[in-house]
């Protein structure tokens, strides 16, 4: 008896794995990654970004709310406008300035575009940001790590208060990211364009976050963790982690 009864908690546990690992694919995260104004250039990348099972295990659903830290090109910025309907709206939250040499940034296109229509662009600032309205979802894909670049001095926990701040009680934080060598801390941020793991679980639970799934999707154990990500041997073949936090209700 004692056999069977950890044979099915064995089997049980493989199960939740496997759900994690390979999400369920709602319709309208299907219809928004067959969407035909997505350019050629990202649904040419969708096999190795799983955008279908990346939107599914955010969690998110028409309707929703969503807050896009630093959406780079929109590859992700048009697949949540389109997830979320009309009912919802996305939030492309980037500098209206650069960081770096002051000079403005042009204004995301995405923002204007009438093949969407529910995407408003929200300034970033070393200083902060504001959620125009409470949100569902606040959502960052490879682009945490840049937080800890050295010359940008942040204070990455109140950055992620400030986050938190922005979602509904109950809202989700999700973040993907490139990973680097377990153990690493800060090491290369910088020099590789990764983090680890467990300082983003570690920053971000410091900020009143609780983590709440992760997910294998984008790994890749044949990543050694040590080239830059741009690095063509290994570009878009990265070992990433996807991480789900829940700000408490």
């Amino acid at each position: 008896m004692k056999t069977l009864t950890l044979t099915i908690a064995a089997a049980a546990l493989a199960l939740a794995a496997s759900a994690v690992a390979a999400p369920m694919i709602p319709d309208y995260v299907s219809a928004a990654v067959a969407d035909t104004h997505r350019p050629d250039t990202d649904t040419k990348r969708d096999a190795n970004r799983k955008p279908a099972e990346v939107l599914a295990f955010s969690g998110v659903k028409p309707g929703d709310k969503v807050f896009e830290l630093l959406p780079g090109g929109g590859y992700f910025t048009r697949l949540y406008a389109k997830a979320v309907g009309p009912g919802g709206h996305v939030y492309a939250v980037a500098p209206a300035v650069n960081p770096e040499t002051g000079a403005p940034v042009a204004p995301n296109p995405l923002a204007s575009d009438p093949a969407y229509g529910n995407i408003t662009a929200v300034p970033l600032s070393l200083a902060g940001m504001k959620a125009p309205e409470p949100v569902d979802i606040v959502f960052t894909a490879q682009n945490y790590h840049d937080l800890h670049l050295a010359r940008f001095k942040l204070d990455v926990v109140a950055f992620d208060k400030q986050l938190f701040a922005a979602l509904k009680p109950g809202g989700l934080l999700v973040i993907e990211d490139h990973a680097a060598e377990p153990g690493s801390g800060l090491r290369d941020p910088d020099k590789l364009h990764r983090i680890d793991e467990a300082v983003v679980k570690q920053e971000v639970e410091a900020a009143g976050f609780v983590l709440v799934a992760e997910t294998d999707i984008l790994r890749n154990p044949a990543d050694p963790h040590t080239a830059l990500v741009f690095d063509p041997a290994i570009r878009g073949h990265t070992d990433q982690f996807v991480l789900k936090f829940r700000k408490p209700a």
